[in-house]
Parts: C-alpha cells; sequence; structure tokens
C-alpha cells in the first residue's frame, strides 16, 4: 500500500498558521495606533509574535507601519529633558563623597602595603644576621 498524501493537510495547516500571524501582526499594529504610539517593526513583531525577517515579507503590512509611522509624532520620551540644578548639584555631592571615600580607602591600603612591604624586608634581613 502507499504511504498516504497529507501534503494537503500540511498546506492547509500552513495556510493558516500564515492567516493568525498575519492578524496577530494586523491587531499589533491597531493596537499600537490606538495607544497613540509610534510603531517600529521590531516592536509590531514582537508583539505579534512573529520574526521581523516575516513582516519584511508582508509589504502591507510594512507599508501601514510606515504610514503609521509618518502619522505619528515621534515620542517626547525619545527627546532629552535637561537635568535640573538641584538635581546636578546633588550628583556632584554623591560623586564628591564617592571620591572621598576612595581617596581614604587608597590611602589605607597604601599604608597597609608599606608596611608590609617594610615587614618583608625585616624578616629578609634578619635571616641573614
Amino acid at each position: 500500500m502507499p504511504p498516504a498524501d497529507n501534503a494537503r493537510f500540511l498546506i492547509e495547516a500552513s495556510k493558516q498558521r500564515h492567516q493568525q500571524a498575519r492578524q496577530r501582526a494586523q491587531d499589533a499594529i491597531a493596537a499600537v495606533e490606538r495607544r497613540g504610539d509610534r510603531p517600529t517593526v521590531v516592536g509590531i513583531a514582537q508583539a505579534a509574535a512573529v520574526s521581523r525577517s516575516w513582516l519584511y515579507t508582508q509589504p502591507d503590512l510594512i507599508e501601514a507601519i510606515g504610514q503609521l509611522q509618518q502619522r505619528t509624532p515621534k515620542n517626547s520620551r525619545s527627546r532629552t529633558q535637561r537635568a535640573s540644578e538641584a538635581s546636578l548639584q546633588r550628583r556632584l555631592e554623591i560623586a564628591l563623597e564617592r571620591n572621598k571615600q576612595l581617596r581614604d580607602q587608597v590611602s589605607d591600603v597604601t599604608a597597609r602595603l608599606e608596611a608590609a612591604h617594610g615587614e618583608l624586608r625585616r624578616l629578609r634581613i634578619l635571616p641573614s644576621q
């Protein structure tokens, strides 16, 4: 008996997965549009659980993303916001305090190292006497 030809089932399953992926991508694009966010291919691909490369093979979806990007202004989050003077002052104080702590640690370690070197010299000189 010849093996069963299951190709039609595989083709149908592949078409179904493709349609589900397209639907997830369309839903992700619509969700971004509703929120008023600026879409990216990476963000849509992650939200739809599809690969970026697959998404790029869908020209209509890429076009929809591109059109939405043109209509949506860039997020204000991407603009840099200047730090307040008080914030900068506090950061400077913290940095200066940390520098003082590090200088104190270096002094302590240097003193210990000098003492250890002195002890080594003393021990090397003792046996030869």
